[in-house]
């Protein structure tokens, strides 16, 4: 049985290495002292991504962006997100401290066939569980009730299909990843799961993590910016940190983790010609509800108290002007202004399968 496990821990070991993603994102959550929660993670992408920043009150009427049958609700909490590409939230966190994360999986596989159940553009997925849901615990148990179909295309103005895993985390500390594997979704659940990178898909990156537990990271690390290394290093750090009460301590320290996980500006790798560069960083304080964004190319650090932004139904929705030289610091909640309607989710033609 030991044999069988090495075995399982090397093949696992050895899927993720050859990963070698392009889209390299890593999602670390921190457990501190008195109860403190944070998650960070980076965002990894080999283009301009046009990235903003709104604030959604609640009240928002949402349609699911999939066409026929597609889902439909009103926002029970406000948020604050992420915006990639004009067309799909990647990152963000509701009033309630829930905070959810959009990641690159190449092994991802949508359903064929939705059958009856409502259907949610992959845009939508993470502004789905923003609105909905206080806590992992909630979520986990309303997607298991009634379940939704995620549907997915191609990326906007490309020739390449958009295959995502996401996950979530609550001022708790627990968290869920989700994932569509052969066509069924797969849900882990618990506290545990603090670290998440790309390929291959979560069961094989525990593996990886019980890996590198038996070395050590005091003993050796690995450095490149393929996924293994990347989760064997956010795996080691995030528990490696000191435990702090302090709210503004905490970030720094997961800011900083994230940083030792980045993939440098315009690097390049041979045989990876796509190596996606480190666009920017959030660090989600869901114990103070405090926001915190890192743009690498301009080097701005800036938050959002979502203590001092009215989230009430009928609030205005709001947008922080990005993407024309601003520069900001400190709380940005005054900068922001407000717009007549939210962007639309980019809308995944009924029938659209994966191929």
């Amino acid at each position: 049985m030991k044999l069988k496990r090495q075995w399982v821990l090397l093949g696992a070991f050895a899927a993720l290495f050859a990963a070698g993603s392009a889209d390299a994102c890593t999602r670390v959550v921190y457990h501190g002292k008195d109860g403190l929660v944070i998650t960070g993670r980076t965002m990894d992408w080999k283009d301009p991504m046009h990235s903003r920043l709104w604030i959604f009150p609640q009240g928002l009427e949402h349609e699911g962006g999939a066409g026929r049958n597609s889902a439909h609700w009103v926002s029970r909490y406000g948020s604050v997100v992420v915006t990639s590409l004009e067309s799909a939230v990647s990152d963000g966190m509701n009033q309630k401290g829930l905070v959810a994360n959009m990641l690159w999986l190449a092994g991802s596989k949508y359903p064929d066939d939705c059958g009856k159940e409502p259907r949610l553009s992959i845009a939508a997925w993470a502004q789905y569980f923003l609105d909905n849901f206080s806590s992992v615990k909630e979520a986990v148990a309303a997607i298991k009730a009634h379940p939704l179909c995620v549907v997915s295309d191609k990326i906007p103005g490309t020739d390449r299909y958009t295959t995502l895993h996401l996950s979530i985390s609550d001022a708790n500390g627990n968290s869920a990843i989700f994932e569509y594997i052969d066509g069924k979704l797969v849900i882990h659940e618990g506290r545990e799961y603090q670290v998440m990178t790309n390929d291959p898909e979560y069961s094989q990156q525990l593996a990886i993590e019980k890996y590198w537990n038996q070395i050590g990271g005091t003993t050796f690390l690995p450095g490149t910016n393929r996924a293994a290394d990347r989760f064997s290093r956010a795996a080691f750090y995030i528990h490696a940190i000191p435990k702090t009460a302090n709210q503004s301590e905490g970030a720094a320290e997961v800011m900083s983790v994230l940083q030792n996980v980045s993939v440098p500006m315009g690097i390049s790798t041979p045989g990876q010609p796509h190596i996606s560069s480190t666009r920017w960083r959030v660090v989600a304080d869901q114990t103070g509800l405090k926001y915190y964004y890192n743009s690498v190319s301009s080097m701005d650090t800036f938050w959002v108290n979502l203590n001092q932004a009215d989230l009430k139904k009928g609030a205005p929705i709001l947008q922080l002007p990005m993407g024309q030289g601003q520069v900001y610091s400190g709380d940005v909640i005054a900068d922001f202004k407000p717009v007549s309607k939210p962007f639309e989710f980019v809308t995944v033609s009924p029938g659209k399968t994966q191929s």
